[in-house]
């Protein structure tokens, strides 16, 4: 009889820690993204939606995106999906609406998302539209002041500059409305404020190879220019290294546009040029999440939500740094 009682009391000395070690996986284990490990019966369900990296301002949209997500997974469970074109990004809308998803965040970037995104709302799924526009009726919106940024662009110039001299302005045609209200505000504010201030308009791209290439050309061309105003800050990027590799010395002011650390780093490097960006911050999409909560919420949120411009320079730079953006 002591011999068997010795042997279960050896036996559960040895079950113990297996025990403990299954206890201690089934709290500390591997969720699946946006699971917090918590019952999730009382949290919203809200999908992400964001094209796949095609350039640094994009990329960071899904990361603070997902930042925000996780700052609030008390509150929501998330999926967030990357896609490569319209028919991708389609198909990921409908793993989500299966999923279950209350409300949807989605940033589209090609035509043909209008109906799909129309179709889920159809069927009581909320959607924010983060910066580009949808043509949905019942879509919520939160985008940057595309049209202030050329504004903001123009004062700065004409600050800088005087009321006179030559700037280029760097467009983009092939981002739409981007592009096109980003050179409206700019080119109607100089107009109004310093008419004989002469504009040349380029063609370019939102890459700092293109900005490069382009911008060596332009200043093979052009014997003085005073200004550049650029829409994007990888573009100034380009132009900056056109003007360092050429020598020249004339040019007082580069513009940018999104927020890129390392154009922000490159800002107090420069005595001689102004470098500057109107902060069209990929943080924004933290706004559309935010939104997304509100309207589940049942909390009052507008439909249209636009995020003033900032600028910044070499005087207030070191307020935007952020070590672990990807842009």
């Amino acid at each position: 009889m002591k011999k068997v009682l010795r042997l279960v009391s050896l036996l559960v000395l040895l079950l113990i820690p297996v025990l403990s070690a299954c206890s201690n996986s089934e709290q500390t284990g591997d969720k699946p993204s946006g699971d917090s490990g918590k019952d999730s019966g009382d949290k919203h369900k809200i999908g992400i939606l964001a094209p796949a990296v095609t350039h640094g301002w994009v990329a960071a949209v899904a990361y603070h995106a997902e930042a925000r997500a996780k700052e609030l997974s008390g509150e929501i469970e998330y999926q967030i999906q990357t896609s490569s074109n319209a028919a991708e990004m389609t198909s990921q809308l409908d793993d989500l609406m299966t999923w279950g998803a209350e409300a949807i965040v989605a940033f589209p970037q090609w035509e043909g998302m209008e109906v799909p995104i129309q179709r889920a709302l159809d069927e009581g799924i909320k959607v924010v539209n983060f910066d580009i526009v949808i043509d949905a009726e019942g879509v919520y919106r939160v985008a940057g002041d595309n049209e202030d940024m050329g504004v903001q662009g123009a004062n700065y110039v004409v600050e800088k500059i005087g009321k006179e001299g030559n700037v280029v302005i760097l467009e983009v045609p092939s981002s739409g409305s981007v592009s096109e209200l980003r050179k409206k505000g700019f080119v109607e504010t100089i107009e109004e404020i310093a008419p004989d201030i002469e504009l040349h308009t380029y063609a370019t791209q939102f890459t700092r190879e293109d900005g490069l290439k382009d911008f060596a050309d332009i200043l093979t061309s052009l014997d003085k220019i005073d200004a550049v105003y650029s829409l994007d800050d990888e573009t100034s990027i380009g132009v900056l290294q056109a003007i360092k590799e050429a020598g020249r010395t004339d040019i007082k002011v580069v513009t940018g546009g999104g927020g890129m650390q390392e154009y922000f780093n490159m800002m107090p490097e420069n005595e001689d040029i102004w470098i500057q960006s109107a902060l069209y911050s990929p943080a924004m999409v933290k706004d559309a999440v935010d939104v997304a909560l509100k309207v589940l919420k049942g909390e009052d949120a507008e439909m249209e939500t636009i995020i003033p411009t900032t600028i910044v320079d070499r005087d207030n730079y070191k307020d935007f740094l952020d070590e672990g953006s990807p842009y």
